[in-house]
Parts: structure tokens; C-alpha cells; sequence
């Protein structure tokens, strides 16, 4: 396997992913921020693989990050009360 063909079949399992995350939130109408274990447990992944992808998620805007200083959530970019009241400007 050329170098070339390790770093596609890496984007491709970004892609798959960033597809489970997207949909596996949107199904979840109840609540709009998720602990980061809901997040792995969606993916079938160790934390650690896990991990990286959601901040990769973070850094294309895909998610958000939310901290109350305790806990911290994540959740779909612009969705849920908060996201509708930061822009009441």
C-alpha cells in the first residue's frame, strides 16, 4: 500500500464519520448538546480515535463545543436555544 492510498482510506473513514455524527444527532430531537461518550458510542470507536475525529469535526465548524467551565458538551454548529439567542443582536 503506496502512502497515497493510507491517507485516502483515512479521509474516507473522516467522511464515514463525519456521516454517522451528522445523521446520529439529527435523529435526536430531544436535546442538541451531547456528552463526548454519546459522541464515541455513535461512532463505535475507542476514545482516543474518537477523540480526534470529533476535534476534527470542531475545526471544520461540523460541531461546537460547549463548556460550563465543568462539563463539557458538544453539538451540531448553530443548532439548539443557545446558537438562536447569540444572534438576537
Amino acid at each position: 500500500m503506496c502512502p497515497l492510498d493510507k491517507k485516502e482510506a483515512q479521509a474516507m473513514d473522516y467522511e464515514e464519520a463525519k456521516e454517522k455524527i451528522v445523521s446520529g444527532l439529527q435523529k435526536k430531537k430531544s436535546k442538541t448538546k451531547f456528552y463526548f461518550n454519546d459522541l464515541a458510542k455513535i461512532l463505535g470507536e475507542k476514545p482516543r480515535v474518537a477523540k480526534k475525529l470529533i476535534n476534527q469535526m470542531v475545526q471544520e465548524e461540523i460541531l461546537e463545543y460547549w463548556s460550563s467551565g465543568s462539563t463539557s458538551l458538544y453539538g451540531l454548529k448553530g443548532a439548539g436555544k443557545q446558537a438562536a439567542a447569540e444572534h438576537e443582536d
